[in-house]
């Protein structure tokens, strides 16, 4: 395949060719096949195209690092079939993809469902250190512990079987695929951009559901124009595979009800349709839960010529120490260390780590030499925690003091192995 060419994604299509387009969208470590329950009665009406996420499934391993990747991706694959215009189902980060596409690409679809879905996925801190402990212990820790997020508990124990199955999917997917989807999720929100979904909109959650819950599907219910909320009863996150009737009920009745037709070509104008029902389990609540707001950065006055590094270098700081630890950082300070702050952010972090001559693990390890021969220990333990976050295994942290004690000196370095060595259990330990 051409290094050129956008790989396409591994696909599948079901149901009469002449039929609408129906797509559906797996989550982080499934493959299509957790749609299978749901094909036999959508393809009385659609041709259902699944597909494969970058590694799962036994997928081409053409790791992508953002949904907005992902979503050209699908397009790609699309465009080269001829497929313009569809109907989209997506669960979790298929949901992500979702909305993506209908924020990007509004034209392209006829109508939307969001299972278990979120405008952001819990914290980047935490898939950024999912893809630290996949990095270091490898998928076997992720997938044993996928039916705990997956499924209730009462379903895990009556179908062995389908928990083994799980378990199964999570621990054959690429893990460089797999690390880059968790980036994907880290780096996706859109609370603020919401009311920019502008297709009919199906938000279905599982009433148990710990990862993405009731919770974050009335935010999204909140924030899209036209949205419709669908509960789940007896179910957590993924719903399709737990409870496979009902979300097959609700995705017919939506999709047959609230399809939008494309544009005319030769009037430039798109035909209005009744409003499409309800299709609820539970009620949306008179007030839902607001959009949580996102606070601005206090960006510093522009200087002239070019562009303030200040933004840009909180990004950078905030990807490589993560968001707890740069929050804390800017909460503490006050009037005498704000403008240090302001300093270290602007010049550190947006002209030194932004630049392009060096990668993020040559950078880590250039920091990690540096702190150990000025016997920093203090910045020694959070910049360990950002060699894991940039790439960097333990083995490689490893070497790199290894190297420092020849350069820095024995007593520097066997204090920085206690340091690292303390930070490395606690970061790649997977989490019971």
């Amino acid at each position: 395949m051409s290094e050129t060419k956008t790989p396409a994604l591994q696909y599948r299509f079901d149901g009469p060719e002449d039929a609408p387009v129906l797509i559906l969208g797996p989550s982080l470590g499934t493959t299509w096949h957790m749609w299978d329950r749901q094909v036999p009665e959508l393809t009385q009406q659609w041709r259902v195209f699944r597909f494969d996420l970058p590694g799962h499934g036994g997928a081409p391993a053409y790791p992508a690092g953002s949904v907005t990747e992902l979503a050209e991706r699908l397009l790609a694959t699309l465009d080269g079939l001829g497929v313009q215009r569809f109907g989209y189902a997506g669960c979790a980060l298929g949901g992500a993809l979702g909305i993506e596409l209908a924020l990007r690409h509004p034209e392209r679809i006829a109508s939307l469902a969001l299972i278990a879905a979120s405008p952001r996925f819990g914290t980047a801190d935490e898939f950024r250190q999912r893809g630290v402990i996949v990095r270091t212990n490898g998928l076997d820790p992720i997938a044993r512990s996928s039916p705990d997020r997956w499924f209730t508990n009462g379903f895990a124990a009556a179908q062995p079987a389908i928990t083994e199955w799980a378990v199964q999917m999570v621990r054959t997917t690429d893990p460089g695929c797999y690390i880059a989807a968790c980036e994907a999720l880290a780096s996706f929100d859109v609370r603020a951009q919401l009311a920019g979904v502008a297709v009919p909109t199906l938000v279905l959650v599982g009433s148990d559901d710990q990862v993405t819950g009731p919770a974050e599907a009335r935010t999204l219910v909140a924030g899209i124009p036209d949205a419709r909320l669908a509960v789940v009863p007896g179910a957590s996150h993924l719903v399709p595979v737990e409870q496979p009737a009902a979300v097959t009920d609700l995705l017919v009745r939506h999709f047959s009800t609230a399809w939008q037709p494309a544009y005319d070509s030769t009037t430039g104008q798109m035909a209005i349709v009744a409003a499409p029902v309800k299709p609820v389990l539970a009620p949306v609540p008179s007030q839902p839960a607001p959009i949580a707001e996102i606070a601005p950065a206090v960006v510093p006055q522009q200087t002239t010529g070019r562009a303030d590094p200040y933004d840009a270098g909180i990004k950078v700081r905030r990807e490589v120490l993560g968001d707890a630890h740069v929050d804390r950082a800017l909460a503490q300070a006050d009037d005498f260390s704000g403008d240090f702050q302001e300093l270290i952010t602007r010049y550190a972090w947006g002209e030194i780590w932004g630049r392009p001559g060096l990668d993020r693990r040559a950078r880590s390890c250039v920091t990690l030499t540096a702190l150990v021969a000025g016997g920093h220990l203090d910045e020694l333990a959070f910049h360990t925690r950002a060699a894991l976050r940039n790439g960097l295994t333990p083995d490689e942290i490893k070497e790199v003091l290894l190297q420092a004690a020849v350069y820095c000196g024995v007593p520097a370095a066997n204090s920085a192995f206690k340091v690292a060595q303390k930070v490395i259990r606690e970061e790649t330990t997977p989490q019971e």
